[in-house]
C-alpha cells in the first residue's frame, strides 16, 4: 500500500463500516481456517485507515486523481501483482529466450523484452495513481465534485449525456469519464444542478452545458 492515502471523509466513512464487517465476519470463521479474500481485503482496508489523511475533494491538492474506492483496489491489486509475479515471469521468459542464443535474430527475446517495457510502463502508471490519488465517495452532494456522476445538457441538444468525473481507471456501466483536470471537468467543479458553465475546447471553441444531474 502507499506511504500516504489522500481519502474523503465520506470515503473514510464507507471503509470503516466495510473493514467492521469484514472483520466480524473473519471472526466467526471456524479455527484454523485459512485467510481468505475477506481477511486480506480486511486487512488492506486497515492499511488504507492507518495511513489515510482526509482532504476535501472539492479543494484537492495539485496533480491529484479521484478514484473510488473499488478503483483504487483495483489498481493496488494490479500493481502488487505486476510487481511480484509479474517481474519474475517476465525475467524467466527473458531468460528462456536467451538459451536460445544469437539475441540479434531471436524474435522470442525481444518480443519478452518489449514486454517487460510496456510492462515497467503500466507499473509506472498505477503508482502515480497511488501516489497521487484521492479516494472518493460519491455523495448526495447537488454541487459536482471529483467522483460525481454528472448529467449534462448541451446547449441546443435535448439528450442528457451522463459522465464520471474521475480517473481514466474508472469503470461505470453506460457511463464515459471525464477527467477533472479537462477543459469541462474544471468548469464544472463547484457548480451545482441548474447551473450553466461555459467552457473552451482544445480547438478554441466555446460551449454551454447545463448541469442536470449530481451523483445519479
Amino acid at each position: 500500500m502507499a506511504e500516504s492515502v489522500l481519502l474523503s471523509q465520506a470515503a473514510r466513512d464507507r471503509i470503516v463500516a466495510e473493514h467492521q464487517e469484514l472483520v466480524a465476519k473473519v471472526a466467526s470463521a471456524p479455527a484454523g481456517t485459512e485467510p481468505d479474500d475477506d481477511a486480506v481485503r480486511a486487512a488492506r482496508l486497515a492499511d488504507i485507515l492507518e495511513n489515510g489523511t482526509v482532504v476535501d475533494p472539492a479543494d484537492p491538492p495539485q496533480d491529484s486523481v479521484p478514484l473510488s474506492l473499488e478503483a483504487y483496489e483495483r489498481i493496488y491489486i494490479e500493481h502488487l501483482d505486476l510487481t511480484t509475479r509479474g517481474k519474475i515471469d517476465i525475467a524467466r521468459k527473458i531468460e528462456t529466450a536467451r538459451e536460445l542464443g544469437d539475441l540479434s535474430e531471436n524474435g522470442d527475446y525481444h518480443a519478452a523484452k518489449e514486454e517487460q517495457g510496456k510492462m515497467a510502463g503500466r507499473i509506472n502508471h498505477l503508482a502515480n495513481l497511488l501516489g497521487n490519488g484521492i479516494i472518493t465517495e460519491s455523495t448526495s452532494s447537488t454541487t459536482v465534485q471529483a467522483g460525481a456522476v454528472v448529467g449534462l445538457r448541451y446547449e441546443g441538444d435535448t439528450d442528457v449525456e451522463r459522465y464520471l468525473l474521475g480517473s481514466i481507471e474508472e469503470r461505470v456501466e453506460g457511463v464515459e469519464v471525464m477527467s477533472p483536470g479537462s477543459a469541462l471537468g474544471q468548469a464544472l467543479v463547484g457548480h451545482a444542478v441548474g447551473d450553466t458553465v461555459e467552457y473552451e475546447t482544445p480547438t478554441g471553441a466555446k460551449l454551454k452545458v447545463e448541469i442536470v444531474s449530481v451523483g445519479g
